[in-house]
């Protein structure tokens, strides 16, 4: 069976091998690399590595240092910053398996973080380990890899809670049988949290204390987030079986959308323009781009082109049917139009506007 989205420590086992057998460089207790060979196979070595993020070296070095410490690692930006992705290759990276997943949402249940019961097998015989559910955090711990938190801030409160004891003592308390789990060596923690969306609950002064808190910055300039786009557009083509579709100029154009609705003016710095409701990430563009290579291949000729993302570009500035509407009618006719290379693109938003 091929899946869907494999993970990526099969994905990339290849160049986990290669860099596991090259790798003589000190390894903390419990890890697969050492902190140079993480970093190498995050950033690539521009022969056999591929990178996995594009962005600041430094970065990814003060995030690999923190994981190499008893300190947890929380990975904070605004949405699309590729925290969800550099996770997983860290956890990849470092004890060779993301899986141990826990994704926070509104109704995440303490035991997510601790632990669960099989009722079945509690009422028939009462408390014991046989009947215990070991949550993802507490199997990490068992076993000396890392967990993954994502959303962090999405869980209730008292749920965040439940990770203090674990971060601050390595243990975890099984009340009921008079027993606990304590962290093997190797065992860590990476969180991720956004402050940007409706839904928040901010994380308490201890929990945030038992954190080093990485911000991801979004793309400092359009060409790496041109590039960023290329790269995951191609995988994620690859891996839905989409023929490449060229298109490099529309990536550029979405790009330059987002930002300019981003920033609030024009690359030019001449414009001022207004700013949507919504946050318009990378991951939003790749979005766009993907669906649009989807429209190409399966209702175009092949080749992706500026009515192929219309459609989804302004799905993702009319976040609100009201005001966004208005921001991007404005922006469409002040700036779009005014563009003697861009009169495709602005016929095409016309139309599905």
């Amino acid at each position: 069976m091929t899946v869907l989205r494999p993970h990526a420590e099969d994905l990339y086992a290849d160049e986990l091998a290669v860099l596991a057998k090259s790798d003589d460089r000190p390894r903390p207790p419990g890890w697969r690399l050492s902190p140079w060979a993480v970093t190498t196979y995050l950033l690539g070595d521009g022969r056999e590595i591929t990178p996995k993020y594009i962005g600041p070296r430094r970065i990814v070095e003060v995030a690999v240092a923190t994981l190499a410490t008893d300190r947890a690692l929380l990975l904070l930006g605004v949405p699309g910053t590729a925290k969800t992705w550099l996770s997983e290759h860290l956890a990849a990276a470092v004890s060779g398996d993301s899986t141990l997943l826990v994704q926070g949402t509104a109704g995440t249940a303490e035991e997510a973080i601790r632990y669960g019961w099989n009722y079945a097998r509690l009422l028939a015989e009462g408390p014991s380990r046989d009947a215990l559910t070991p949550s993802p955090v507490m199997r990490a711990m068992a076993e000396g890899r890392v967990a993954r938190v994502e959303e962090l801030t999405r869980m209730p409160s008292d749920v965040q809670d439940a990770l203090i004891t674990v971060l601050s003592e390595k243990t975890l308390p099984i009340p009921e049988l008079n027993e606990e789990v304590q962290a093997s060596r190797g065992f860590n923690v990476i969180a991720t949290a956004n402050d940007r969306d409706r839904g928040v609950n901010e994380l308490s002064s201890a929990l945030r204390r038992r954190f080093n808190t990485v911000v991801l910055p979004v793309p400092a300039s359009a060409e790496e987030e041109v590039e960023i786009v290329s790269r995951r557009v191609a995988q994620l083509g690859r891996s839905l079986e989409l023929p490449a579709a060229g298109g490099l100029e529309e990536i550029r154009r979405v790009v330059t959308v987002f930002r300019e609705l981003r920033s609030g003016t024009t690359t030019d710095g001449r414009t001022t323009v207004k700013s949507p409701s919504g946050t318009l990430s990378t991951a939003e563009a790749i979005s766009v781009v993907t669906s649009g290579i989807a429209l190409a291949t399966h209702f175009g000729d092949g080749v992706l082109r500026p009515g192929d993302i219309a459609a989804g570009i302004v799905g993702a500035v009319v976040q609100d049917p009201v005001s966004d509407r208005v921001v991007w009618q404005e922006y469409l006719e002040t700036v779009v139009r005014e563009r003697p290379d861009w009169r495709d693109f602005y016929r095409a938003c016309r139309d599905v506007s």
